[in-house]
């Protein structure tokens, strides 16, 4: 028998948009009790309308001290570290040191903040589920993605040392790696708010959209306790690999 997941208590890091939000509100559909994590306040507002009986939280998952605050004590039954970001496509020579650390300090940084605010409590609770948000990009490195490349790495390394750290704690651990996802910020942050640009990486093919990851998500952690989904690779049907996609 699949897992409920009405009642649960659930933490969604980058919940305001794209991927975060579609799996905020795929879980709260779901009746879980959602906690949203973001940045930016009015968007967390406006999506905490859309999900009853949750809770919107803004802070930077960079900052420490303000995760631990907002997460250590809540007992979340999920948490969903999906909060990241790519900013540039330069190759590794011209890249922008100050980039690069916003982009670890977010993608790697962050996924470990939002652990050690969470995992302590569940494993204290003997349950839980924790989903780390990857990338194809995780598994392989392409032209221009170096330093992203890098972080999608740390976090499939990071979800392997959970396994093994957390073995036999009754706490299971999924991976979820995406490859082209349309409908989200991802293209125009990466390219520093430049629309034709970000437009360009989906021209001619058909992507993932966000609401895809957020159904493989709650597939995931709404298996039976016996079963734990570990990795789970989504690719758009057009795209064989990160550097072979085929547009028409």
């Amino acid at each position: 028998m699949a897992l409920e997941l009405k009642g649960a208590v659930v933490a969604v890091t980058g919940a305001s948009a794209g991927i975060g939000r579609a799996t905020a509100l795929a879980l709260a559909r779901l009746g879980a009790r959602v906690v949203l994590v973001a940045r930016r306040e009015d968007e967390l507002a406006a999506l905490a309308r859309e999900c009853p009986g949750s809770r919107a939280v803004a802070l930077d998952v960079r900052d420490a001290a303000a995760v631990e605050a907002a997460l250590a004590h809540v007992p979340c039954d999920l948490l969903v570290a999906n909060a990241g970001l790519a900013l540039g496509v330069d190759r590794l020579p011209a890249g922008d040191p100050q980039e690069w650390g916003v982009v670890i300090d977010t993608n790697v940084k962050g996924v470990l903040h939002a652990l050690h605010a969470v995992v302590p409590g569940m494993a204290a609770r003997g349950r839980g589920d924790v989903v780390l948000l990857g990338s194809v990009a995780g598994r392989q490195v392409y032209p221009g993605g170096n330093v992203y490349c890098a972080t999608k790495h740390a976090v499939r390394a990071l979800y392997e040392a959970l396994r093994l750290d957390l073995a036999g704690s009754g706490l299971r651990f999924t991976t979820v790696d995406p490859g082209l996802v349309g409908g989200t910020e991802f293209s125009r942050i990466r390219m520093r708010g430049d629309e034709a640009k970000a437009g360009a990486v989906y021209q001619g093919l058909e992507p993932l959209a966000p609401e895809d990851v957020a159904d493989a998500i709650v597939y995931a952690v709404t298996r039976p306790p016996r079963v734990n989904v570990g990795e789970i690779v989504l690719w758009a049907s057009a795209q064989a690999s990160t550097t072979v996609v085929t547009r028409r």
